[in-house]
């Protein structure tokens, strides 16, 4: 008789090899609704890319942003009634944005809905799936460059169903370091942002790159083909799904204050390994200490 261990699941005390079999089933839920929010994503490339804008003039919001998580929210509401949503559209019109210890769909639509709207190639559906305020698989469909990146707790990280694995590099000066600018133009916040850039570039890195999307940026990292990614001002939805990918390809997550990385706390350092995480933090340290306040970003 095979033991299993047990714990406590909306109420109901259920084995812990129930409770897997559970959450591949939510899975396998997830990237089927991601590969159908690509197409629709690819679709609407051709005749629907009606912006609006959210926070400011820089922070685009399209249709289909809305449409895509309205997908995958009904979707998966019908599969699994119980379960509860965090999704970024959902947020932007008034829904609240706590994560809780109940099993939780993190939802980005559309992650570089700015490269959607320019047809810049990088383009992608980001689902997280929380459970006791831990992410328990990501998926992040780049819908443009048909690339399944998955990941589950403990079982590895995967783009397409090849095995991923972090870059070996342990030397700063050989990396390439992914990060973003975000939507604020304010000149106070961008002078901050310039600055931490400044002080990577000038270390130096090989190079520094951004692929308009968060999610996309830590599967690179993922994938061996940059060594960190760090942002200050994105949400749980734009890293909750990457954040599992990275760890599982055998990277690190850090805040950028050097502590462990919080996805509610909208900063985080994603690195192949901790000697060049650490090294990330000290150069971006001074932009967090002198503005705690750092600009709100999507």
């Amino acid at each position: 008789m095979e033991f299993v261990c047990r714990a406590k699941m909306n109420g109901l005390w259920v084995s812990k090899a129930i409770m897997a079999d559970v959450w591949q089933s939510s899975m396998d839920h997830a990237v089927a609704v991601a590969r159908k929010a690509g197409e629709m994503v690819r679709g609407a490339l051709k005749d629907d890319r009606t912006v609006m804008t959210k926070s400011s003039a820089v922070d685009l919001v399209t249709q289909t942003d809305q449409k895509v998580e309205q997908l995958i929210i009904q979707s998966v509401k019908e599969k699994f009634p119980t379960h509860r949503f965090i999704g970024e559209e959902s947020v932007a019109a008034g829904e609240s944005c706590n994560l809780t210890d109940d099993p939780t769909w993190i939802i980005d639509p559309i992650d570089g809905t700015t490269n959607f709207v320019h047809a810049f190639p990088f383009v992608a559906v980001s689902i997280g799936f929380s459970v006791n305020k831990q992410v328990e698989f990501g998926v992040v469909y780049s819908c443009l460059e048909d690339k399944m990146f998955t990941a589950r707790r403990g079982r590895g990280a995967f783009c397409n169903g090849e095995p991923l694995q972090v870059s070996e590099q342990t030397d700063i000066h050989q990396a390439i370091v992914a990060t973003e600018f975000g939507s604020s133009r304010d000149p106070t916040a961008v002078d901050h942002i310039f600055r931490s850039l400044r002080n990577i570039l000038c270390l130096p890195v090989h190079g520094v790159r951004g692929a308009g999307t968060a999610a996309i940026n830590m599967c690179l990292v993922a994938s061996g083909c940059a060594e960190a990614y760090y942002e200050i001002g994105i949400h749980v939805w734009d890293v909750a799904a990457g954040s599992l990918i990275v760890s599982e390809a055998g990277g690190v997550l850090l805040d950028v204050d050097g502590g462990d990385v919080d996805l509610m706390s909208r900063r985080i350092v994603a690195a192949n390994n901790r000697t060049i995480a650490e090294r990330i933090v000290k150069e971006i340290e001074s932009f967090t200490l002198q503005r705690d306040d750092a600009p709100l970003q999507s």
